[in-house]
């Protein structure tokens, strides 16, 4: 996208961390701005900010876990700032539990807000952009799906992230055709409350807890000195950059390169045993 002013976009997750750093970055860029958060007077505080930076902006409640109240919610949206230009699938769950450990909501909570949600969103906001030739699209993934070895005891969660990058990465050259462009964001470190998502977990999923996550036995945090720990203003500001470049990948930490090289490096390995095995069964099928 080169022109914002004026248009309409979406902000899910919007009540705090990076999704609150977007709706004031884009309102600031001139768009109107819907901002849908579980927690009604979050999304609607994130608003209130944007406006009082003389922006326009509205908040709603809305659990992107149920698809019904994320269908009313961005139709509310539209009903009042007009065909989405700009959708950011932001919102985000995590749990720090062994897969063994967790129950079977546990996990359904986390597929359906961080991977679900993200396909959900993108089918209810592709027909009035590709009817338009032009939109954007941003789904706010992780490092930990960009290199899926990064942080332990994180399987769902990394799980749904490497999904939505294969999502937005396969889906881009299908946007393109229509004039549509879409960027999938891996942060790094950054300064958010998701470590606090089980406290606004629904009941259908076990409901909420009554504090933060709280790493199991034998929890080694990834090493972090050589990593920075980004504001969600300044992740924020990277990613607008990109819509406007239409670029497709942000990362937010050029210190992970080595994060990455070392999960590349045991990809090429597979790669290299791939070759030794053919070279050691000559008579195997050979590509044609």
């Amino acid at each position: 996208m080169k022109a914002l002013m004026g248009k309409a976009a979406l902000v899910t997750g919007a009540g705090s961390g990076i999704g609150r750093a977007l709706v004031a970055e884009l309102a600031g860029a001139g768009m109107m701005v819907g901002a849908l958060d579980i927690d009604a007077a979050a999304a609607e505080t994130a608003a209130a900010e944007a406006r009082a930076g003389g922006g326009a902006a509205i908040g709603l409640a809305c659990d992107v876990s149920d698809a019904a109240q994320m269908g009313a919610a961005f139709a509310q949206v539209e009903d009042r700032l007009g065909s989405i230009s700009l959708f950011c699938a932001n919102a985000g769950v995590t749990a720090f539990e062994r897969l063994a450990d967790m129950s079977a909501t546990d996990i359904d909570w986390i597929y359906h807000v961080d991977f679900l949600a993200v396909s959900r969103g993108i089918r209810a906001v592709l027909p009035a952009m590709i009817a338009a030739g032009e939109g954007h699209i941003v789904a706010t993934a992780s490092m930990a799906g960009l290199a899926p070895t990064w942080v332990p005891y994180h399987v769902p969660y990394t799980a749904a992230k490497a999904g939505v990058i294969g999502m937005l990465m396969n889906l881009r050259p299908e946007l393109a055709e229509r004039g549509v462009g879409c960027t999938v964001v891996c942060p790094g470190g950054v300064a958010t409350n998701i470590l606090d998502s089980p406290r606004r977990r629904p009941d259908r999923f076990g409901g909420p807890t009554s504090g933060g996550i709280t790493p199991p036995a034998g929890f080694r945090a990834p090493a972090g000195s050589r990593y920075v720990q980004r504001t969600a203003g300044e992740v924020a500001r990277m990613t607008l950059e990109a819509v406007l470049a239409d670029r497709p990948l942000v990362v937010t930490d050029p210190r992970m390169r080595g994060l990455y090289g070392d999960y590349a490096t045991m990809v090429m390995r597979a790669f290299d045993d791939a070759e030794r095995w053919e070279a050691a069964n000559p008579s195997a099928s050979s590509g044609a």
